[in-house]
């Protein structure tokens, strides 16, 4: 982060660089970390296992609660907590409310690989939210930003900037892992690929994050330094929306998993770690495209998008700890022995 910042504040020619490269609204400097960051994680996807997932009314189950959380709670949260915290700054509350209405489908598979989450289960969870993206993020930001938001100047969004922003950031690294797990598996053999490579494989992808972190420091930290008021009152609400919708979905996983202990066992932690996630996790790659795409890459609305990733990427870090250790603390085992995760169903 730092090292973005100095980058950013003392080297302009790499600022003006970053803010150049683009493929239409989409940055390629963050587009290749991502790719990077996302690429073995989907790779370790076990895809053969999904048709038989999907025969399980139980997922279906699982997918209505993860479209409650994050296109009815998350978004009406964001727009709540942007509307307390900064009644007086209409143009970075603009950019608050376009983070809360991306929902992730990118970063979460870090933190669900972190904190040790379903990687199926997770991959499910993106996919379906990309879909819904594509539909829902053009209506979503006129209805919080101009109708509720009452904001004077009309925004509009593109569907194909969406698209193509969708496509990128998840579609590309999808289809590499797809083609690389397959690819491995067909010439060297499945336990190849479990035992040598992918273990060989996978740090690219904290590489990736890295790169991701130092390039967004870099891409917006002049702005962060000369406009530092109003950015940590940004701060606020995104610290607050993180931990509430983190701990709230949680919660409700936990409670779930008590009650269901002697039921169908199917609340377990590597579910909910997935389910919790993606709930507290936003796309900001989308909302900033949007917010350059429609206001301009130096408008206040592109500084607080911007700001989302430097808030989301420690504090949900830092959550995936809390995670790990809640599972010791409360005793929170695989509730199903017959299996791991999803793959039990």
């Amino acid at each position: 982060m730092i090292l973005g910042v100095i980058l950013s504040e003392f080297a302009p020619k790499v600022r003006e660089a970053l803010n150049t490269v683009h493929f239409d609204s989409v940055s390629v400097p963050i587009a290749i970390g991502l790719v990077v960051m996302m690429w073995p994680i989907l790779t370790k996807v076990q895809y053969e296992k999904l048709p038989h997932i999907f025969t399980s009314a139980k997922i279906w189950v699982h997918i209505g609660i993860s479209l409650v959380l994050n296109w009815l709670i998350g978004p009406f949260v964001m727009l709540g907590l942007a509307w307390a915290t900064l009644p007086d700054l209409p143009t970075y509350r603009t950019g608050v409310i376009m983070v809360g209405l991306a929902r992730c489908i990118a970063m979460v598979m870090i933190w669900n690989t972190i904190a040790r989450g379903d990687a199926e289960y997770c991959a499910i969870l993106v996919v379906v939210n990309a879909i819904l993206q594509i539909i829902l993020y053009s209506p979503y930001a006129l209805l919080f930003i101009n109708v509720i938001g009452g904001q004077e100047t009309s925004i509009h969004v593109s569907y194909r900037d969406v698209a193509i922003s969708v496509l990128i950031y998840l579609g590309i690294p999808l289809g590499a892992g797809v083609v690389t797990r397959y690819t491995i598996w067909f010439i060297a053999g499945k336990r190849f690929l479990n035992d040598k490579f992918l273990p060989l494989f996978s740090p690219l992808a904290l590489l990736g994050l890295l790169y991701t972190i130092i390039v967004l420091f870099a891409y917006q930290g002049h702005q962060i330094l000369h406009n530092i008021g109003p950015v940590f009152r940004v701060f606020v609400p995104l610290v607050l929306y993180f931990i509430i919708m983190w701990t709230s979905a949680f919660a409700f996983m936990y409670y779930m998993a008590r009650k269901e202990r002697r039921q169908n066992r199917f609340f377990d932690y590597d579910i909910a770690v997935a389910q919790t996630f993606t709930a507290s996790s936003n796309n900001f790659e989308l909302a900033i495209a949007v917010a350059i795409a429609v206001y301009g890459v130096n408008s206040q609305q592109a500084l607080a998008a911007t700001i989302g990733p430097l808030v989301e990427v420690p504090v949900l870090l830092a959550l995936t700890w809390v995670a790990l250790l809640s599972k010791h603390k409360l005793n929170w085992r695989r509730l199903d022995d017959s299996g791991e995760g999803i793959q039990a169903v």
